[in-house]
């Protein structure tokens, strides 16, 4: 790769437009769940697992499942993205509201 290549690819990476959304993680031999809001729904499954492998996520019950089970029993999926146009105040209010409707819908803890 040319220099000029991977400053291209640099570039491209930053300017992306990256989703936010709703997650839930669950953990299939108990059946608990989480639900959550991420400003990178890509990187967000990454972020968490290193928390729970070093035993400093800030929920304690997602972590506590964690510490009992083996990594292969949990799972992140992304339940909705929201509309990227929104910006600020709209956008942080639509992530609540939908936050607040998958824990409801899923009986899920917030993490």
């Amino acid at each position: 790769m040319t220099i000029i290549d991977r400053k291209a690819a640099i570039a491209a990476y930053k300017e992306r437009k990256a989703p936010t959304g709703i997650y839930a993680i669950r953990c299939a031999s108990t059946g608990q769940q989480w639900v959550g809001r991420a400003a990178d729904l890509d990187k967000i499954r990454n972020r968490i697992w290193f928390t729970l492998q070093h035993g400093s996520h800030v929920s304690k019950s997602l972590q506590a499942a964690w510490n009992a089970q083996s990594a292969e029993n949990f799972e992140l999926r992304r339940l909705e993205e929201i509309d990227e146009e929104l910006t600020g105040y709209l956008k942080d209010r639509a992530l609540k509201d939908r936050l607040t409707h998958w824990a409801l819908e899923l009986g899920a803890e917030l993490t």
